[in-house]
């Protein structure tokens, strides 16, 4: 009789501690998105350069809990159908306080004559006044360091048309001429695109986008016959799923 009610007792304490964990994964399921930031053509404001046709994309996923994740983040161009450049990130995130994500892995820039490859820390998330912030630490080889800094701010005109300003800026703590990288301030990157959301997760818009390299980096650039400031005409599409 007693083993008979130790074990409905241990049969109860089982059937608890599945409904308990069957609980907590339903109030924090596995979950995903997919989300194009930037999917657009873009027309140099030089005519003498509107020879070239040149795209841009720029795109996250992430999929995990409510605490862990994991992000992939790409970026990159395409010129006359060419790959010019390109970026992946491969990253674990883990969520530090309301709004801030701590993130860390791997990041590879992929262009037609090199690769270089990062290990990656970085912080992410909003601040005050809703800026969203995407900073990030890249250690390289050789030495090579890099601190990249996103900004994005929303002004919203009505719940549909929506104008995003972007700032992006880049700094190196070596020269590493092998890749048109020079220490000190490199490029800052800005942006200004006015979207109209048909529905949320989709949103066509037209805008500009100012590049520049300075320092030791625009001088290397400058020694590969490169430019190191453009002015573009940009026309896209956002969506997110």
């Amino acid at each position: 009789m007693k083993m008979t009610k130790h074990r409905f007792t241990a049969s109860i304490l089982c059937m608890a501690a599945n409904n308990i964990s069957l609980a907590h994964e339903a109030a924090d399921p596995l979950i995903s998105m997919v989300s194009i930031n930037q999917l657009e053509q873009r027309l140099n404001h030089d005519a003498q350069s509107n020879d070239r046709d040149i795209s841009n994309w720029n795109a996250e996923v992430w999929l995990g809990k409510n605490l862990d994740k994991l992000w992939l983040k790409t970026e990159g161009e395409f010129v006359d159908g060419q790959r010019e450049e390109s970026e992946l990130q491969v990253l674990y995130s883990r969520a530090i306080a309301p709004y801030w994500d701590l993130q860390a892995g791997w990041r590879g820039d992929f262009n037609p004559e090199q690769n270089q490859h990062w290990f990656a820390v970085g912080l992410q998330g909003l601040a005050p006044y809703f800026f969203e912030i995407d900073s990030a630490l890249f250690f390289g080889e050789g030495g090579q360091t890099a601190l990249r800094i996103d900004a994005e701010y929303e002004l919203m005109f009505s719940q549909k048309l929506i104008l995003s300003p972007e700032l992006e800026t880049t700094l190196y703590s070596r020269n590493a001429p092998k890749y048109e990288q020079g220490s000190g301030l490199a490029k800052i990157d800005a942006g200004l695109r006015l979207r109209y959301e048909i529905r949320r997760e989709f949103a066509p818009y037209i805008g500009i986008n100012w590049a520049k390299k300075y320092g030791n980096t625009a001088d290397l650039t400058r020694a590969n016959g490169g430019d190191i400031e453009a002015l573009q005409w940009v026309a896209g599409i956002r969506a997110w799923f």
